[in-house]
């Protein structure tokens, strides 16, 4: 078990990502860390930027991470990817969605939109540990585009699974176990699907 281990989610309003950090702190807590978060929402009920550290550990004194050491990023909108990035430590884990939200300063013609090729050469020139997802394109066709930040749970799930950075006491069944509690029980098994198609993505 490593002594602390520091996420960072970033999206907008709407995506998920509180419900996602909910999960990841119990997913911690189940796996025998103390764990903490804390949440910045800003104006996400107008699609504004939403951000939530969560930190594992032996002891957790802080919810949040100085700039530099965040040891796992997932972004659910690439915008605010490239937004978080200097979060981010040298090496450190990465998994992007790869759906664009643009703000009223961008469809308005005020300000650019960073392009797919500008994101992919940032983030090669931080880490080699970058996954791209399509999260909205899996939930759809998995019934319900609501359960996109399903989809990149579990793929920062595998990652994680796959650095060894929890060490051994958390499995797959671990965070499903957490997600089963999370969600209504009507659409558990959507959910275990958009697990698992997120799990896929890194593991093939």
């Amino acid at each position: 078990m490593n002594e602390n281990i520091n996420f960072l989610l970033a999206g907008v309003g709407g995506q998920g990502t509180i419900l996602a950090s909910d999960v990841l702190v119990n997913v911690g807590l189940a796996a025998g860390y103390q764990a903490k978060q804390a949440e910045v929402h800003g104006m996400s009920q107008r699609g504004g930027s939403v951000t939530s550290h969560v930190r594992w550990g032996k002891v957790v004194y802080s919810p949040i991470a100085a700039a530099g050491e965040v040891d796992v990023l997932l972004a659910f909108e690439k915008a605010e990817a490239l937004r978080n990035i200097p979060q981010l430590r040298p090496g450190g884990l990465v998994v992007i969605n790869i759906e664009a939200i643009k703000p009223l300063t961008v469809t308005s013609g005020g300000q650019p939109y960073p392009d797919d090729e500008h994101l992919k050469t940032t983030f090669a020139q931080a880490t080699s540990h970058t996954v791209y997802v399509n999260g909205a394109a899996i939930a759809t066709e998995l019934g319900n585009s609501r359960v996109a930040n399903v989809v990149l749970l579990g793929a920062l799930a595998a990652q994680v699974d796959q650095s060894g950075m929890a060490g051994t006491g958390l499995t797959y069944d671990t965070w499903l176990e957490v997600i089963r509690g999370r969600v209504p029980q009507k659409y558990i098994e959507l959910n275990q699907k958009a697990f698992q198609a997120g799990w896929e993505i890194v593991k093939k």
